[in-house]
């Protein structure tokens, strides 16, 4: 199930198809965590349970790139880069609709909704609002089934829940395929069209910068190749 970008003694960088919960999953689901701790296992002749730590987190129909530690060190560090903002996350994205700019940045402030597994856009002062801060550009656009659609490159500076797919809808241009924030939208064909392409972080034990880039995958994406031009 796992496509390994990298692996070491302290860290692996996956890509996580979509569909797939990135932590531990409830019942028998299939789960990122429980793969790469079966993968470890089968290469380790330690008897005990393998380490995996979660360091971040994709929504289940997201795919792309992610990394976790595979001891407590290394997840203290990567940790620390994420509260840092030093770990820097891209994403690819189909949106509905095309925004006002080619190039803008988003900060709002995001409120949990925990019975119904949502957020929204709120005013600044409602208690437990957090703010939430992204960037994006334009990489094309065109007509699918009628629909204006258009890809973009969308840059996290804040980690909310489901953070990019709040922003694109509030801002009138929801994620092509998010039947949750866009109901009765386009959705196409396939998972939703979010894809974390591009992850970059300082390696927990030697410092040094690693860089990793995934392209896009699904029927949904394949639309970008056919129609956004």
């Amino acid at each position: 199930m796992i496509s390994i970008l990298y692996e070491d003694k302290d860290i692996i960088v996956v890509e996580k198809p979509p569909g797939i919960e990135s932590q531990r999953a409830r019942g028998f689901e299939p789960d990122m965590v429980s793969e790469i701790r079966k993968h470890i296992n089968k290469l380790s002749t330690n008897s005990r349970e393998a380490y995996v730590g979660v360091i971040h987190r994709l929504d289940k129909p997201v795919g792309g790139i992610m990394v976790y530690a595979k001891n407590k060190k290394a997840a203290a560090s990567l940790s620390k880069q994420v509260s840092n903002h030093e770990m820097k996350k891209v994403y690819r994205t189909l949106v509905c609709g095309k925004p006002v700019d080619n190039f803008g940045i988003y900060v709002d402030y995001l409120w949990k909704d925990d019975k119904t597994n949502t957020s929204q856009i709120v005013e600044k002062g409602k208690e437990g609002a957090k703010e939430a801060r992204l960037s994006y550009r334009v990489l094309g656009s065109g007509q699918v089934n009628d629909q204006e659609v258009s890809y973009l490159e969308v840059a996290l500076y804040t980690g909310r829940h489901h953070q990019i797919r709040v922003q694109m809808a509030g801002h009138k241009t929801p994620v092509l395929g998010d039947r949750k924030y866009n109901p009765d939208g386009f959705s196409g064909r396939g998972n939703l069209a979010l894809w974390a392409c591009s992850l970059s972080f300082f390696h927990p034990v030697t410092g040094q910068k690693m860089e990793f880039f995934s392209q896009p995958k699904g029927q949904l994406f394949s639309l970008a190749e056919k129609y956004v031009k």
